[in-house]
């Protein structure tokens, strides 16, 4: 409603109530007993507050504006947040290629390709024949160091690569 609306609306009301309050002050005291004077002012008064009362509560659901979305301001000095970038799930160690062909050996030849990881000094490592990430950071050094990185990411690249360990 508008703020003109609404004053003269109060105005009003207010206008009202004051002819009422005189009207019945000044009514002869023979047309109304007292208890009937009481009653008249009693019922006024009430019908008076509950538009009071609508009113206010008009005005308060009125003045409840939705959440405005504002622009965050930021000073040269702060840093301003980077939008989230897209990163790969990280894959396991036991669920790469290179994983997948170092089990498929028997438990001696494991031996053996850690044992010569770690005569080259890329495993450092119990020589246990299982694979982890110890043995995963030492295949993954060696076959940088030799450039043959890309034979890790097939399984029949990690065989060629753990062939190259054994013979």
């Amino acid at each position: 409603m508008l703020p003109l609306m609404s004053n003269i609306k109060t105005k009003l009301i207010a206008g009202t109530v004051a002819v009422a309050l005189i009207a019945t002050s000044a009514a002869p005291a023979f047309a109304f007993g007292k208890d009937e004077q009481n009653m008249l002012k009693g019922a006024l008064g009430v019908l008076l507050l509950g538009a009071i009362m609508r009113d206010a509560n008009h005005h308060k659901h009125e003045q409840q504006q939705q959440p405005v979305y504002r622009q965050p301001v930021y000073y040269e000095d702060q840093p301003r947040p980077r939008p989230p970038v897209y990163q790969p799930p990280v894959q396991s160690y036991y669920n790469t290629p290179a994983a997948m062909a170092f089990n498929a050996y028997s438990g001696d030849e494991r031996l053996r390709i850690q044992s010569t990881l770690a005569n080259y000094g890329y495993y450092r490592g119990r020589v246990d024949g299982n694979f982890g990430p110890g043995t995963y950071q030492a295949l993954t050094a060696y076959a940088t160091q030799s450039g043959k990185m890309s034979m890790l990411e097939t399984r029949g690249g990690a065989f060629g690569l753990m062939d190259g360990l054994l013979y």
